[in-house]
C-alpha cells in the first residue's frame, strides 16, 4: 500500500517533466534590455504553433517538436549579399543554406535577432509577420537597400 501512495505522489511529478524544454544556446548579448522589450511582446502562438519553454535567456521556440526558434542578442548585421525582405515591420536577411529550414536574421537591428523556421511545418512569411511585431522594438540602425 505504501508503494501505491509513493507512486501517486511521484507520478504527477514525472509527467510534469514530459513537455521537454527546448535547448537553445544563449546569444552573447542576451541580457540586452532591448531583448527584454522583444520577449514581453512575443505571441503565445504563431502559425498554429504553441510557444514552448527554452533553456536560455532571450530565446523562444514554438511547436512540438520545435518548428520555429528565436534568439535575440546577436551582433548586428551591417553588410550582406543575401536576399533581404521586409516583414512585420523588420528587414530580414534570408539564409536558405539549410532549407527546408530557413534562417531569418534581423538586418540593421541592435541587437540582432535570428528566427529559424522549418518550412515543412510553418510559413516563414506568417512567422515573420507575427514575430516582427516584437522584434521591431530593437533599435534600427540601417535598412535594406532596394
Amino acid at each position: 500500500m505504501k508503494f501505491f501512495r509513493v507512486l501517486l505522489v511521484l507520478l504527477p511529478l514525472t509527467l510534469a517533466g514530459c513537455s521537454a524544454t527546448v535547448n537553445l544556446p544563449q546569444a552573447p548579448d542576451a541580457n540586452n534590455p532591448d531583448c527584454a522589450k522583444v520577449f514581453v511582446r512575443l505571441p503565445q502562438t504563431t502559425d498554429n504553433q504553441e510557444r514552448r519553454t527554452t533553456s536560455s535567456q532571450s530565446t523562444a521556440a514554438w511547436g512540438t517538436p520545435a518548428a520555429i526558434t528565436l534568439t535575440c542578442g546577436l551582433a548586428p548585421v551591417k553588410v550582406s549579399t543575401l536576399q533581404c525582405i521586409t516583414a512585420g515591420g523588420v528587414d530580414w536577411i534570408v539564409d536558405e543554406s539549410q532549407k527546408p529550414v530557413y534562417r531569418f536574421i534581423a538586418f540593421g537591428r541592435t541587437p540582432a535577432t535570428i528566427v529559424t523556421v522549418d518550412s515543412t511545418k510553418a510559413s516563414g512569411a506568417t512567422v515573420l509577420d507575427d514575430l516582427g511585431q516584437a522584434v521591431q522594438f530593437t533599435k534600427q540602425t540601417a535598412k535594406c537597400l532596394g
